[in-house]
């Protein structure tokens, strides 16, 4: 499931998640649903446990709102949706933020991963740069890795 978080995006200005699907499909992954929603805490933490209670959805990769702002609260919807937390994801997408793209402004994102129930959860900046450094450094090498080690043991 892609979801893009945008008090202002509509489907046809929504370039991340265009790009986000476009990448999924290309590895192989199926988007069996896509929304646009609003940056307010507790719509998306029902979006990300309802998708999360789906057994079609095995992952929801959310872009926007991981941002300082007031208005930004997908990092606390988000983390207070997962039973495990994968800090290595933000720690890597900030590294390589700094690294590769936009030097100490890195640590202004609040990207965020982990599992919630057998689903897995990567929500990453709004902007296409940081969905395309994110799916194609970080999730898209890592998926399978991650759904084989969501599913190992639960039956």
């Amino acid at each position: 499931m892609i979801v893009t978080v945008s008090d202002t995006r509509t489907e046809e200005t929504d370039r991340s998640g265009r790009l986000m699907r476009e990448l999924l499909e290309k590895a192989g992954h199926p988007v069996v649903a896509y929304r646009i929603v609003k940056d307010e805490y507790e719509p998306l933490r029902r979006l990300v446990k309802e998708a999360a209670a789906d057994s079609r959805i095995e992952a929801v990769l959310l872009s926007g709102g991981t941002g300082i702002a007031l208005r930004d609260t997908t990092y606390e919807a988000v983390r207070d949706t997962l039973d495990k937390e994968m800090p290595g994801f933000g720690e890597l997408f900030r590294y390589l933020s700094f690294a590769e793209d936009i030097g100490s402004a890195a640590i202004l994102s609040r990207a965020v991963a982990g599992v919630c129930g057998n689903t897995a959860v990567f929500s990453m900046p709004g902007s296409a740069g940081a969905v395309k450094l994110a799916m194609t450094r970080i999730v898209l090498p890592e998926l399978g890795h991650v759904m084989r080690e969501i599913r190992k043991d639960r039956k």
